[in-house]
């Protein structure tokens, strides 16, 4: 599959990663055609210029706001640091824009999974509903710009993994609409709980809200070059700061052929004397040590005695660790040890869909180029099955038909 490999050295922002996926092959016409798919085209130019940042060739992404209308402010530039000064938009004015939009659907749902992460993390801030929230950073129109170029950029490179490294963030304190804060902004800080960054060495603000989302809702870690992964181009994309580093972000272009993880083993055991209460603790503790899948199977064992066949699917890392969970949480006292010859996998994404009772999550596979399985996400349509008062199938079912309706079956 292809891939691309995000070494965030220097942090990232949305411009950044633009500029980096324009040379990696991306052509600014192909993009700038699709951007004039959004109802805000009278409203910016995009500019893309070659600079030079401490010995490395990297392309400058720039969204240059036109002439303001009587009222408004005067054209100006946009930094990523810099404080928005214009009408600020809500997440229910973007997702209605990329509704209007005729951008293809992959690239209106990733960029709106893309605003809705940041919608998340500025609403925690702002403690209020992100549909709510007039919040700047996804505002403004270069956020805006950044976000759904991004998700142009992918959908042209065909890119349906990326991984990303550990994230430097800078220090010292950046003005936004929260007045003086601390690096990391709030919103940069709530994106990224749980993913590794450091401070680094630069008091400048090297991740922005956007770059942050776009990590956040598309990134997996990995600390370096992921193995499987064969690059084949590397482009850069160039930040407005200067700093002791080059404030580029490096994006490595390639396929990703999986990690050779060894080979898969089914591990089983007959069980006909626990306490069943026990079966959810253990798949959870599995699962958590490295488990690929969990099941058991109704059985009769000897005496007709009617017992449960655990089967846990692992790899070599995992199947240690596994082994020593089933001996010490379960009462078998044996194990059967079997060989898989072959695992075949779907390709699978999510996709986000806007029902009438809120959006949901739904997990689409696809088999040789061909939608094989949708399965709307069962956390989601609970939670909104009981806000809204309504059954639970009602909402799984409309979510599939929001789902299939836009790809006009």
């Amino acid at each position: 599959m292809r891939a691309i490999y995000l070494d965030c050295f220097a942090g990232i922002s949305g411009n950044m990663f633009l500029g980096a996926l324009l040379q990696a092959g991306v052509p600014v016409a192909v993009l700038e055609k699709e951007l004039a798919k959004l109802p805000l085209q009278d409203e910016f130019q995009l500019e893309v210029s070659s600079v030079v940042k401490n010995g490395i060739h990297a392309e400058f992404v720039e969204v240059k706001l036109r002439q303001a209308q009587p009222g408004h402010h005067q054209e100006h530039h946009h930094g990523h640091h810099h404080a928005h000064q214009h009408v600020h938009r809500t997440m229910r004015d973007i997702r209605g824009m990329l509704e209007q939009s005729s951008l293809a659907m992959p690239v209106k749902q990733q960029a709106l999974s893309i605003f809705t992460e940041i919608a998340k993390a500025e609403g925690k801030v702002h403690g209020k509903p992100a549909d709510e929230v007039a919040f700047h950073e996804v505002g403004a129109v270069d956020s805006i710009v950044d976000i759904v170029g991004a998700a142009i950029c992918l959908d042209y490179l065909g890119i349906e993994r990326v991984f990303a490294s550990k994230l430097t963030l800078g220090s010292g304190f950046v003005s936004c609409a929260h007045g003086l804060m601390p690096i990391p902004a709030p919103a940069v800080a709530e994106l990224l709980l749980g993913w590794p960054s450091e401070q680094g060495s630069e008091k400048k603000e090297l991740v922005t809200p956007t770059g942050a989302g776009i990590v956040k809702t598309l990134g997996v870690y990995s600390e370096g070059i992921p193995q499987g992964f064969t690059a084949e181009c590397i482009g850069y994309g160039a930040g407005s700061h200067e700093l002791e580093i080059p404030n580029v972000l490096r994006v490595y272009l390639g396929e990703y052929q999986g990690a050779a993880s060894g080979p898969l083993t089914i591990l089983e055991a007959n069980i006909d004397d626990m306490n069943p209460q026990i079966y959810g603790y253990l798949f959870d503790k599995l699962l958590a040590a490295g488990a690929l899948d969990v099941w058991t199977t109704p059985i009769f064992m000897k005496k007709n005695r009617p017992a449960q066949k655990l089967s846990v699917l692992v790899d070599e890392a995992a199947k240690p660790g596994c082994v020593n969970l089933i001996f010490s949480e379960t009462t078998s006292i044996g194990l059967r040890v079997m060989p898989v010859a072959k695992r075949l996998e779907a390709s699978r994404h999510t996709a986000k869909v806007e029902t009438k009772y809120g959006v949901v999550d739904c997990k689409v596979s696809a088999w040789d180029g061909k939608l094989c399985s949708l399965s709307p996400e069962y956390e989601d349509c609970r939670r909104l099955a009981e806000e809204k008062s309504v059954p639970l199938k009602v909402v799984q079912q409309e979510a599939i038909e929001a789902f299939k309706e836009r790809l006009g079956e």
